[in-house]
């Protein structure tokens, strides 16, 4: 089969404006980046519109190193519903370069599942990553030079939270010292970068309702500490109006295609498993403005992604989906009973069978919710039909709707079946308002264990003594009404990455409790997460060569 950039370069794109027109978008609505890309303005937004307008939500089992194809699944699905005569948009997160050039090597769907223009898409596309990077980093600037202008007076800050990013997967960045090299050149300070993803702005850009709502967000973020030990927020700073200069561009959406001319939108891009893993409120609620059928991703798997898309962003944005797509592939469930990859795509029944425990807890979870879930399973050249029909029926015993998925191959054609059962589903209508997870009023502690009860199963949480005091101070300060972002391991319900299938009666452990005024909610840190990744021993970049102007190695 061709790469996937071999058949991004052989699908013949039309112009973004003639992509607008499909939408019936004004010309005056669309900013154009270029021939195939574009921004959309957020006076397109129609509340009448989203209310008749349908969300679908795209998540998955616990993802292995192999992946189980939920970009790609978001994309055929998307293809599938206009392929049968519906109006649908796909709404995505925007790729990362870190994990472009660390492990991926691109995040833009695959084969004849795309979208496009690839290459832009994956590396720089319309700079909103940049915009978010810059503001970011202007902020820190801004900050430090305070301080520097008001040592040693009142006013100077007891210490800051506030830190750097960069989009690059660089551990080096992690823990560093500034100010080095005399007066002249700051204070010397301890610090360190995350990555953009990791950006409290990320979040606000991807929370944020509106340009005020932005602004308001903008200004409660918090930075530092006084002497008093109150907050030092934005505000207190008095910049909020020069950040958002800074993202007027990059809040606003980005219009794109698919291989087969069908329309996308792309906006912003937390991961899910330090951040909450969701495109951004005005991408989809744009995309719901402007078709019947909208087809949205979370981040890994359904105990992080979306638990954090419907605790978090459906709660702020008041959005309800009909239907929830679990995509699952034989090989990810054979990595989930203890087989290595080479071995988990040959045939076996009783290995499948180990690993079904995985699956079978992210349909519970996403059932609680009150969630319609149709079972979609990425098929592979390697899967039997004994196989396939073993997952069927064990999905129809188990009371779950079953499609498979062979868009990868074949497109929109390949993804007919699930597309028609997802119809089916929703016209059902059997999705219930959703069944929250924990009340905004519990206390921070127990809405944290009720997460770690109800979606990771375990059987407590231990808030380490650096957890416990930040507690205090969170409680001290009013924070203790806001939701829970849970930072933990993408490869387990546990803390443990090594621990998959689906384990029960352990122990979440809550290593650090960090603010996000701004974004509104709380960081709950479970074990080792690192929010500056760092690169594998072979980059994805070292496969990366620019061939007379031609990019190679991005996939």
């Amino acid at each position: 089969m061709k790469s996937d950039i071999e058949i991004s370069r052989e699908t013949a794109l039309l112009p973004i404006h003639t992509i607008a027109q499909q939408l019936n978008i004004p010309e005056e609505n669309i900013i154009q980046y270029g021939k195939y890309k574009a921004k959309i303005t957020l006076d397109t937004l129609n509340e009448e519109a989203i209310k008749k307008s349908n969300l679908i939500l795209v998540t998955a089992i616990s993802p292995t190193k192999s992946g189980v194809g939920k970009t790609v699944t978001s994309v055929s699905l998307s293809l599938g519903l206009n392929k049968i005569g519906k109006k649908s948009i796909v709404a995505l997160r925007e790729p990362s370069l870190g994990p472009v050039f660390g492990m991926k090597g691109g995040a833009a769907g695959g084969g004849y599942a795309q979208v496009l223009p690839m290459e832009d898409i994956n590396l720089h596309f319309t700079g909103d990553f940049h915009a978010i990077t810059c503001a970011n980093n202007t902020l820190s600037a801004l900050l430090d030079n305070y301080q520097y202008n008001n040592l040693n007076t009142d006013k100077a800050l007891k210490n800051i939270v506030w830190k750097r990013v960069l989009d690059v997967n660089d551990r080096s960045l992690r823990y560093i010292n500034t100010g080095l090299g005399g007066r002249t050149n700051g204070i010397p300070q301890e610090a360190g970068f995350d990555i953009t993803p990791a950006s409290e702005i990320m979040a606000i850009l991807c929370l944020s309702k509106n340009e005020d709502d932005l602004k308001l967000r903008i200004n409660n973020i918090v930075l530092g500490y006084k002497t008093d030990n109150f907050p030092f927020r934005v505000c207190d700073l008095g910049v909020a109006d020069a950040i958002c200069i800074l993202l007027r561009d990059a809040i606003l959406p980005n219009l794109v295609q698919t291989t087969e001319n069908t329309p996308a939108i792309i906006h912003g891009g937390p991961f899910a498993n330090i951040a909450h893993g969701c495109n951004s409120i005005l991408a989809t609620k744009i995309a719901m403005s402007l078709s019947d059928y909208v087809v949205t991703e979370a981040g890994f798997g359904s105990d992080l992604g979306a638990e954090k898309f419907l605790n978090i962003k459906c709660r702020i944005a008041e959005l309800n989906p009909v239907a929830t797509v679990l995509v699952v592939t034989t090989q990810a469930l054979k990595n989930h009973s203890g087989l290595s990859d080479d071995e988990a795509k040959k045939p076996n029944i009783e290995a499948l069978k180990q690993g079904l425990p995985n699956l079978e807890r992210h349909i519970e979870n996403l059932k609680s919710f009150g969630q319609s879930v149709i079972v979609s399973l990425n098929k592979f050249y390697f899967d039997t039909e004994e196989e396939i029909s073993f997952l069927n029926n064990w999905c129809h015993d188990n009371h779950t709707h079953f499609a498979i998925n062979n868009a990868f191959l074949e497109g929109g054609n390949g993804a007919i079946s699930l597309a028609e059962k997802v119809i089916q589903v929703i016209e059902i209508n059997t999705s219930l308002p959703i069944q929250f997870q924990y009340d905004l009023t519990d206390s921070i502690e127990l809405k944290i264990h009720k997460i770690a009860t109800k979606i990771y199963r375990a059987q407590n949480i231990e808030l380490s003594k650096k957890a416990k005091l930040a507690l205090t101070k969170l409680e001290k300060n009013g924070w203790s009404n806001l939701p829970i972002c849970i930072a933990k391991t993408q490869y387990s319900f546990t803390d443990n990455p090594k621990l998959s299938g689906a384990p029960t009666g352990h122990t979440i452990h809550i290593e650090d409790l960090l603010i996000n005024a701004g974004a509104g909610f709380i960081v709950a840190v479970a074990g080792d997460i690192m929010r500056m990744p760092g690169l594998p021993k072979i980059p994805a970049a070292y496969n990366m060569k620019l061939v007379n102007g031609i990019i190679e190695g991005l996939s």
